[in-house]
């Protein structure tokens, strides 16, 4: 038998390729970069929403100026019926349309325009629909005022300015809700430029009413800047709506076609959110008639009103902070990210301890010269500075406490808010600081101190709650509330992604 042939050696088969995925990032630049992205999501809804609430404070400076140059008596009048205005009327009707934020809000995440069209038609008819008792009250701010003690000369004047601020509250009851529902879409740059027009003819309406109306068009010359931004607010919505029907290859607009489950979760959501804002917005009232009853009133009262036209200018920002966290955790919600939206809350929580030390050292910084603007008397300007140094300290805390309410709002829960708001000022913030202004004798430092206590307070209970949050569950709620299926089935005019259209 034969030996077998014997074969050379062959080397072994090369191995196959290994495809390499792209390079796994480590989770800290992974979370870094969500972070950004979501930080300069923000920047675009909040940057706008600044410069337009700067245009509003603006507006009501050149109204107190010419309220001013018709005299004290006519400044004292116009002043305190502006102040009944802004505590019986703006704040209900803004307070009321803060319902729009989690149902928009969270529409406009889940695709759902047509919730979002029929919500802005029914808060347009809520607030008409309060506007009524309303213009009764303030056709009677005279009798109110002079039951309060207040001087009947002054009295007729307020009602005399009121009386012509009546067309206001129609033009608000339209201008609150337009906005709400551009805002709740991450369209801000219409309101801000409608706002800055209008600040343009504020200031020659003034000098032409003012010359042939006096106090009355002062008063008028505040609706007819308001109606400028309303109509150029309308015009862009109607010219957006027709060129979104053109797109979705004419389905109709369900416009009338509000359920009763709609309006009765519309009018759930707005009380609390009424009641959140005007308890927040009375309780500062009341600390200035607090102040008109420590020793030397004028003076303690001239101190905290130049106090608090700094705290407005700082107010603009926090205030559209709040917007911008509401509008991004609402629209997470609606479009079933959870995890997203809580990660909206948590850049908002610490860019709204961000705004706070940056106010707070704004407000420290200009306590050196901010007193001096508005007055010449020693008293008044070295009583501005300290107080000016314990409101930068309640700035910390009121920062991330009204980011914390807007994120309150976009989970479509702010009875949370009106809650802690109770708590936290009227529990605290009030009791606290009378005890420290009157009976500790601290004055109008222990006032600010208590407020300073009583917000911090209010704060916790929020965060408390907003760590408690299943925010998985929180999505899943808001896409059965904006009536969107989980599986992606939707209306025929659904809107694409939401990071697409706000890039």
């Amino acid at each position: 038998m034969s030996a077998p042939i014997s074969t050379p050696d062959r080397p072994p088969p090369p191995p196959p390729p290994v495809t390499q995925g792209p390079p796994v990032q480590p989770r800290w630049a992974t979370a870094l970069k969500h972070t950004i992205y979501e930080l300069r999501l923000q920047r675009r809804i909040a940057a706008p929403l600044t410069i337009m609430n700067l245009t509003w404070f603006a507006k009501s400076t050149i109204t107190t100026i010419f309220l001013g140059r018709l005299g004290d008596l006519q400044l004292a009048g116009g002043a305190l019926g502006l102040t009944f205005a802004n505590v019986t009327g703006y704040s209900v009707l803004t307070g009321l349309c803060g319902a729009m934020e989690p149902i928009c809000g969270q529409a406009y995440g889940a695709g759902n325009r047509g919730l979002l069209r029929r919500t802005l038609l029914m808060e347009i008819l809520l607030l008409l629909v309060a506007s009524i008792p309303i213009s009764f009250l303030w056709l009677n701010v005279d009798a109110i005022l002079l039951r309060f003690g207040q001087q009947k000369e002054i009295a007729s004047l307020a009602k005399k300015y009121v009386v012509f601020l009546l067309p206001d509250l129609l033009v608000i009851s339209f201008l609150s809700p337009l906005k709400a529902y551009l805002n709740s879409q991450g369209v801000t740059l219409p309101a801000l430029f409608s706002s800055a027009t209008a600040l343009v003819l504020h200031l020659p309406l003034n000098i032409l009413l003012c010359k042939l109306k006096a106090l009355e068009g002062v008063a008028m010359a505040v609706w007819l800047s308001d109606l400028a931004v309303a109509i150029m607010l309308a015009l862009y919505v109607f010219i957006t709506e027709i060129n979104t029907k053109s797109r979705d290859n004419n389905v109709p607009l369900p416009w009338w076609k509000q359920s009763k489950a709609e309006w009765a979760r519309l009018l759930r959501l707005a009380m609390p959110c009424c009641l959140n804002m005007c308890l927040e917005w009375w309780c500062y009232e009341i600390l200035v008639l607090l102040t008109g009853r420590l020793p030397d009133p004028k003076r303690m009262v001239a101190i905290i009103t130049i106090v608090f036209n700094f705290d407005y200018l700082l107010f603009s920002a926090m205030l559209s902070l709040a917007t911008a966290a509401s509008v991004r955790v609402s629209n997470e919600l609606g479009a079933g990210r959870g995890t997203a939206a809580r990660a909206a809350a948590y850049v908002s929580i610490s860019m709204g301890f961000l705004g706070g030390l940056i106010s707070a050292a704004a407000m420290a910084g200009a306590r050196g010269w901010w007193g001096a603007v508005f007055s010449k008397d020693r008293g008044i300007v070295g009583g501005v500075k300290s107080t000016m140094l314990i409101m930068a300290v309640v700035e910390v805390v009121n920062f991330p406490l009204a980011v914390s309410g807007g994120i309150v709002r976009g989970t479509a829960r702010p009875s949370l808010g009106m809650y802690a708001s109770t708590g936290g000022f009227y529990l605290v913030a009030l009791p606290l600081a009378v005890l420290l202004g009157f009976k500790a004798g601290l004055g109008l430092s222990g006032l600010l101190l208590g407020f300073l206590v009583g917000g911090a307070t209010s704060g916790v209970l929020l965060l408390v709650f907003l760590a408690s949050i299943d925010w998985e569950r929180e999505a899943e709620k808001a896409q059965r509330l904006a009536a969107v299926s989980l599986n992606g089935a939707d209306e025929p005019n659904r809107i694409r992604d939401i990071r697409t259209v706000n890039d």
